[in-house]
């Protein structure tokens, strides 16, 4: 059975204002997306499956899929308004899609055996896939998962805010993920928005940067929560409302339906938000390949 990397890359890229999943970062050109998956294969995956916007397969595949599909099995699945559940009724007029929740519901005849979750337009470093593909290979089961944490203090911007999930841990594993979805930095000091005020978070608190290990049992999950989602926060929120895979982890955990062990990051998270994160972003990748981490060229 192939250990299969499922990459999150159906985003709009609406506050970077363009296709940053293939805007090129590395020295000779590279995408932060080529530079996981070449991460990937080194430790071990040998499937992967995008999830991407029909309205950008042709751009895309040029810029990076044709290229990536000569090195490892790739695959395609689209998150789109023709891939919805039954229960879900699209509000007219709604654009954004339904979030990574229903990304990875999308995925539901693809994975047939576990698998791992990143984004495309995070860096991630290099240890923590042979991490993940440890786990996948001998550890997860149906309601044993894992993700990779990182401090939160390493994955902020200085132009703007953030979604994050905030992760509650107890003796190594998992408890609660909270979504933020709007954090900011004030002189250094990260605060989270919510109920119309600025709450105070610590610069180590563990973040989740959507970098999980699963069993197709979690898209059954997901399946099982749509009615919920649909009769409640779609309906609250036609136009914005998403379902995110942090909130349906933390639901489970809630319920006592699986756990999560906890694996901490201790590479260097690189990412780009906006346009502004660009420049310090290639100088990050730039030093990596300076110190030999990567081959030049990436591809032999």
């Amino acid at each position: 059975m192939s250990t299969t990397l499922v990459v999150l890359a159906a985003g709009m890229g609406s506050r970077y204002g363009g296709l940053k999943q293939i805007d090129p970062i590395g020295p000779n050109g590279e995408i932060i997306l080529e530079m996981s998956v070449y991460d990937a294969i080194q430790a071990g995956f040998d499937k992967v499956v995008f999830i991407i916007k029909k309205a950008i397969e042709k751009d895309f595949k040029e810029a990076i899929g044709d290229k990536l599909s000569q090195q490892v099995h790739c695959e395609y699945v689209y998150q789109d308004f023709d891939h919805i559940p039954d229960c879900v009724t699209i509000p007219e007029g709604r654009v954004k899609p339904l979030g990574t929740a229903h990304a990875l519901w999308c995925c539901k005849d693809v994975c047939d055996g576990p698998f791992a979750v990143i984004n495309s337009d995070d860096y991630y470093g290099q240890s923590c896939f042979k991490t993940l593909y440890d786990f996948l290979n001998n550890e997860a089961k149906d309601d044993h998962y894992a993700m990779v944490g990182y401090q939160l203090k390493n994955t902020l911007t200085d132009h703007g805010s953030v979604a994050r999930g905030q992760c509650i841990v107890e003796n190594g594993k998992l408890v609660n993920v909270i979504e933020r979805t709007r954090i900011e930095k004030f002189d250094g000091q990260p605060k989270y928005y919510l109920d119309e005020q600025w709450h105070d978070l610590s610069n180590d608190t563990l973040v989740s940067m959507n970098m999980w290990a699963f069993t197709p049992k979690i898209i059954e999950e997901i399946d099982q929560k749509f009615p919920q989602f649909a009769a409640e926060a779609l309906k609250k929120d036609p136009m914005k409302a998403e379902m995110y895979i942090p909130n349906v982890v933390g639901e489970l955990l809630r319920e006592e339906k699986c756990d999560v062990v906890m694996l901490e990051s201790h590479d260097q998270w690189y990412g780009v938000t906006y346009q502004e994160d660009k420049e310090s972003v290639k100088q990050g990748i730039q030093a990596l390949y300076e110190k030999g981490c990567y081959p030049q060229p990436l591809w032999k």
